[in-house]
């Protein structure tokens, strides 16, 4: 199994969960500022199947600057880094103007090329508001980054299929576990198998059976087994062919 979006970071004790994760393909740790991405190298560099990304998250976006830009570049190059983000939209919260999000989409997509990165996706939108969708679907209309994936697919289909026209791919985490969500489900259901992956997003969105825990990669195999049954599929074989994606498109 392979997980291929968590904060490892943010864990309360990492080395005891990667200990619990040591079975797992790979782990894909991703940053969202330049100390949590000097930390995502740091894991990476120490265990064996963990890989790094790099970047400001777009709530982070208004502390982007020259010194900010300069470090990213320095880690980036580094040969565990397999990722430019995370990056994305995010308008439920006003951490950030959406003209600060775009120049760190802007730079971000800058480390992609020069380093030949996955870009890593996350976007937001207000309850009831489907703008930040709307404007990511636009700048990748515009951008076409060669490689990237939408983290922790939050049910908006017209995304997913301009992602997947794109050639993106589209990456599920532990709320497709949740007993709400039967449209991600449905949605896992029929979206191409060669574009899925599965994720933790960890300590965030732990699956049932864990919620009320902090979640950690190891907990992948729920979302997994959730994914494998939305789709009449042994679990074999989707950790098979989720196990591919992943290894395609990031290169490990």
């Amino acid at each position: 199994m392979t997980d291929t979006h968590a904060h490892l970071d943010r864990l309360e004790a990492p080395g005891e969960a990667l200990e619990r994760a040591r079975d797992l393909r790979a782990v894909l740790t991703l940053g969202t500022d330049t100390a949590s991405s000097e930390a995502a190298l740091g894991f990476a560099e120490a265990w064996p199947n963990v890989y790094a990304g790099v970047g400001l998250h777009p709530t982070e976006a208004e502390a982007f600057s020259q010194e900010v830009a300069e470090r990213l570049r320095a880690l980036a190059a580094h040969p565990r880094v397999r990722a430019s983000g995370e990056t994305g939209l995010d308008y439920y919260w006003d951490a950030a103007t959406p003209a600060a999000q775009f120049r760190v989409l802007a730079f971000q997509l800058e480390l992609a090329l020069a380093h030949d990165l996955v870009m890593v996706f996350h976007v937001r939108s207000k309850d009831g508001s489907d703008a930040a969708e709307r404007d990511l679907e636009a700048w990748l209309r515009q951008h076409r980054p060669p490689r990237f994936v939408l983290h922790a697919f939050g049910g908006d289909l017209r995304l997913a299929e301009t992602g997947l026209e794109l050639g993106g791919y589209v990456s599920f985490a532990g709320n497709l576990t949740y007993k709400k969500n039967a449209h991600l489900r449905e949605a896992a259901a029929a979206l191409p198998a060669d574009r899925l992956l599965v994720e933790t997003d960890s300590p965030y969105l732990p699956p049932v059976p864990k919620r009320g825990k902090r979640n950690e990669p190891a907990f992948v195999r729920y979302t997994l087994e959730a994914l494998a049954l939305a789709r009449g599929v042994g679990s074999g074989a989707m950790e098979r062919t989720t196990d591919a994606n992943a290894e395609r498109l990031f290169r490990w």
